[in-house]
């Protein structure tokens, strides 16, 4: 079960430098929006099942579940609104 803990404490720490790396190399903030939102749930998910794997059904795993049932459409949400005051920044209405 450590392993299991390893690789996936791994993989949300990979997505973290994936998106500081995707980050840097995008250009425009409408760009920048899908960096951040990709973190969100891609470095959530993995802590939530090693929650999981290493606690059970607790009330500690349980409390990371419902962080990630609610980053989901709050990122979501937050991606939306910020993309539109951005282009209602730069002057363009839609």
């Amino acid at each position: 079960m450590r392993f299991a803990l390893d690789i996936l404490l791994s993989i949300a720490v990979a997505a973290a430098w994936f998106t500081v790396l995707a980050y840097f190399r995008l250009r425009t903030p409408f760009e920048r929006l899908h960096a951040v939102t990709f973190i969100n749930i891609a470095g959530t998910a993995p802590i939530v099942l090693a929650a999981f794997l290493s606690d059970g059904v607790g009330s500690h795993s349980l409390k990371c579940a419902f962080v990630l049932i609610f980053l989901l459409p709050a990122s979501a949400l937050l991606a939306h609104v910020t993309g539109r005051a951005l282009h209602v920044r730069e002057g363009e209405r839609r």
